[in-house]
């Protein structure tokens, strides 16, 4: 299996494990009397993006990452959402676009051009965008937030984070 494929079905897995978090959110907020919605807005620093935009740019990160290496159309998402249950759609739908890969999506992705909308007039390899970009920043966002999440007093821990792991007997 290609690193790239590896990366995409990688990226898969932690917007489920994302999912997951919210929805420990959403029981924590339950559990505490308070409105779920409240914690979309919640954020590390008053400089840093909120919980709705970091998982905005989770879905986004991921989904570029694949079209990109693939050579595809990425879906557009016009980031309208406000509630928990429009953000649960959001990851269910970039989910559901990254099943649609299949691993002979990225032949020769290590070294396609990629083109990047924010770097005007300036190319990449994607083996380059996949470890100097495209991976950092979707965890960037999916590390924070988790962050978030934590520090708004939801209990997750380092397994939560990390999700399912295919362990087999010796």
């Amino acid at each position: 299996m290609s690193l790239v494929f590896a990366s995409v079905l990688e990226s898969k897995k932690m917007l489920n494990n994302l999912a997951a978090w919210v929805d420990k959110g959403v029981a924590h907020a339950k559990a505490k009397s308070f409105e779920p919605n409240v914690l979309l807005g919640m954020r590390l620093a008053p400089d840093q993006y909120p919980l709705l935009r970091q998982i905005q740019s989770s879905c986004d990160n991921a989904k570029f990452m694949a079209a990109r290496l693939s050579g595809k159309e990425a879906p557009k998402h016009p980031d309208t959402e406000q509630t928990v249950d429009e953000i649960r759609a959001r990851i269910h739908t970039c989910v559901s676009h990254l099943e649609t890969y299949k691993a002979g999506d990225f032949d020769g992705a290590e070294t396609r051009v990629v083109t990047l909308p924010f770097l005007e007039g300036k190319v990449i390899s994607g083996s380059d965008y996949l470890t100097e970009m495209a991976l950092p920043n979707f965890y960037f966002h999916v590390t924070t937030a988790y962050a978030i999440l934590r520090h708004s007093g939801v209990p997750l821990g380092k397994m939560e984070y990390i999700g399912s792991m295919n362990v087999r007997d010796k």
